[in-house]
Formats: structure tokens, C-alpha cells, sequence
């Protein structure tokens, strides 16, 4: 999961908010792209690296309270200091040096995507009652808001319904939807802002309307906006599922960035993460 996560971040990044040229040119599988920030191809943003903070929260079988959950993040931060972050949350987390700072001083009122993205891990909690607190909780530390919240626990949903088998993918967005309190259009055709709400339309529009692993990755970078996020949601969900096809490009996983936290660590994350929600049953 966190590995298809990275790849879905690492390929989106180098299109989040390109041109419609760039877009049209080179959303085609067959090369990482540098962001325009200066990200490098293959290497990963906040989205996985928020991702990683609460997969190992989960992995260390620590409570999960608000100490906790920004210990974890101001950690992953620190260690691991990269671009990808908003400006103004990447000078928060800089500035600070503690989970005792974070809490403090965080202002937790955006209406952005940023509580969505790294919530696919929190679908391994084994009952629903579990998967909403949970993500209520952690995105009310950033997020406080009818759409922070709202979006964290659609993400997390649908990471659930697939890695429990619930059901197939097309009732998907009927089981999000019967368990969040937004109204969702699976039919999002429109470019992507930083926002939860269309977030999440757009990852439902694409998990239900593809097959594949490499058509989950073209149509989210297809919409335009702040596709990373749609890209490593949509990829890191769409692998707990047997209904996708995985026939992404080799170098998609030759090429992702292997350093300290790379790619051999993201495996070996992932293996940890399952084996640490099959106890929580």
C-alpha cells in the first residue's frame, strides 16, 4: 500500500498544477517528472510522507491521541525534511520542535485536502467505528472543519472497504457515502483544487471508473490541480483490491527514490502495517 501510495505521489508530483501542455505532453507512463517546486522525478511529497507518520503510529501499537499523532508527524518531518508541503504548514512544522509546540500553536481550520491524503492507512482499523474516530481525530488536529474531517474519513473508508472485501467497486461510493455526511459527485470532471471536497470526488470518480493500475494514474493527472494527492490515494487504495490490474511500468518502481526512507523501507512499512492490523481483529 504506502509503496503504491509513493508511486501514485511521485509520478503526480511532477504534474501537480502544470500547464494543460505538460499535462497533454507527458501524462503517458513513461517517466517520472521534476515538480516545478524542484522535487526531483521519483521522489515522493508530504502526501506519503504524512502517510508513513501514521503507518508507523499504527505499527507501534501507541495510542492514538493527539500527542501522539503529532509526535509522529513533527518526527517524520524532522528526520526527513522535504518539499512538498503548503508553504505555510512546511514554515509551521520548521519552526517548531515537539508535539507539546505543534498542538499549541497549530490554527486547525482549513478546509484542505491535507487530512485526506495521508488517511489511507487508517483503513486497516478492522470495524467502521474505528476508521471514523480515528480519522476524525487526526484530521481535527489540522483540519477541524465539515470538509477536513469529512474528506479524511472517505479516504480511510475506502481504503477499509477494499482491504476488508466489503463489496465490490461499484458499490464503493455508496458505502463512503453512507457513512459521511458530504454529498460526493462521482462524476467530477472539473480540475482539482487543494480542497477536500473536490479531492475526494475526484479519487471516487477514478476508482470507480478504471480498471487498471496505469488508467487509476493517467485520469487522476488528467483532471489538472493538486493531482499528487489524487494520484497516491486512488494508487495506494486501488492495490488492497483485486479488481485493478497492476500493469504499471517497471521503472515506475526501478526509479522511486530508495534512500533511508525510500522504497525498500516503504515495503518493509507495509508489511509491518498489515501484520499490525491483523492483531488489532
Amino acid at each position: 500500500m504506502l509503496l503504491e501510495i509513493a508511486i501514485g505521489d511521485a509520478y503526480g508530483a511532477g504534474f501537480e498544477f502544470a500547464s494543460k501542455e505538460k499535462v497533454a505532453s507527458f501524462n503517458n507512463l513513461t517517466a517520472y517528472h521534476e515538480h516545478g517546486l524542484g522535487i526531483a522525478p521519483g521522489h515522493y511529497t508530504d502526501d506519503t510522507q504524512m502517510s508513513i507518520a501514521l503507518a508507523e503510529l499504527i505499527v507501534s501499537s501507541a495510542p492514538w491521541d493527539e500527542y501522539t499523532i503529532t509526535q509522529k508527524f513533527v518526527e517524520c518531518f524532522k528526520r526527513d525534511q522535504r518539499l512538498g508541503y503548503s508553504k505555510g504548514f512546511y514554515a509551521f512544522l520548521d519552526s517548531i520542535n515537539s508535539a507539546e509546540d505543534f498542538l499549541a500553536q497549530i490554527k486547525p481550520n482549513s478546509k484542505a485536502n491535507g487530512a485526506a491524503m495521508r488517511s489511507v492507512p487508517i483503513g486497516l482499523f478492522p470495524n467502521i467505528e474505528d476508521v471514523l474516530n480515528n480519522a476524525k481525530l487526526q484530521a481535527k488536529l489540522t483540519h477541524d472543519t465539515t470538509i477536513g474531517i469529512n474528506s479524511s474519513q472517505a479516504v480511510a473508508l475506502a481504503s477499509h472497504y477494499f482491504y476488508y472485501q466489503i463489496g465490490s467497486k461499484q458499490q464503493l461510493a455508496e458505502f463512503v457515502q453512507s457513512h459521511t455526511e458530504i454529498q460526493w459527485d462521482c462524476q467530477w470532471q472539473k480540475e482539482v483544487a487543494c480542497c477536500g471536497y473536490e479531492t475526494i470526488n475526484a479519487l471516487l470518480t477514478v476508482l470507480l471508473n478504471a480498471e487498471s493500475y496505469s488508467e487509476l494514474l493517467i485520469k487522476s493527472v488528467a483532471f489538472g490541480g493538486d493531482v499528487d494527492t489524487v494520484a497516491a490515494c486512488a494508487l495506494g487504495i486501488a492495490s488492497l483490491s483485486e479488481e485493478y490490474v497492476n500493469d504499471l511500468p517497471a521503472f515506475l518502481y526501478e526509479e522511486l527514490e530508495n534512500k533511508q526512507y525510500g522504497k525498500d523501507y516503504l515495503i518493509k512499512l507495509s508489511s509491518d502495517l498489515q501484520e499490525a492490523a491483523s492483531k488489532l481483529k
